[in-house]
């Protein structure tokens, strides 16, 4: 199973989780979005584009050890681990994190594998095409829920148009 995951956070050095988007490849989908982060640690870019998204789907915010206890139980429905598709490595180091939670320090066995998409898929056609037209008013560009949208209509498009090709 492909796991599409975007993550969004605090700034590039020393980034702390501010939310969390990841949609199956059959449609399924968790977005949480951390009401603990420090806003004085954001970026300028952060506080000006990501934080005023949060917000806009009901329930999602939650505490750190609570974003801890959804991502484990959403993953727990997976019979096999998934196999986790991002762009950006802090995303997998953010959700590796989140997973690990504070009072229990192991990972809950092997929750997954990774598939960095590079920016030679970015590129294609297909894939620019696909990602932009997911985006809505609602949700748009830097939103979790909505870059993990776009990323697997990006992947899914350029898959298409390469024959099918996985990473």
């Amino acid at each position: 199973m492909l796991i599409f995951l975007d993550t969004e956070f605090t700034r590039l050095t020393y980034p702390d989780l501010i939310s969390v988007g990841m949609v199956t490849e059959d449609g399924r989908g968790l977005y949480s979005e951390r009401n603990d982060f420090h806003a004085k640690d954001c970026s300028l870019f952060v506080q000006e584009t990501v934080l005023p998204l949060l917000g806009r789907i009901p329930g999602a915010t939650c505490s750190r050890m609570d974003l801890t206890h959804r991502l484990r139980e959403w993953l727990a429905q997976f019979p096999e681990p998934p196999t986790f598709v991002f762009d950006s490595h802090h995303d997998w180091h953010l959700l590796a994190l989140a997973l690990l939670g504070r009072p229990k320090k192991d990972p809950p066995g092997a929750f997954g594998k990774q598939l960095f998409v590079d920016s030679s898929v970015f590129a294609h056609p297909a894939f620019e095409a696909a990602a932009h037209a997911a985006y809505t008013e609602e949700l748009p560009i830097h939103h979790a829920l909505a870059d993990a949208r776009a990323l697997m209509a990006g992947y899914r498009a350029w898959s298409s148009a390469t024959g099918g090709t996985r990473l």
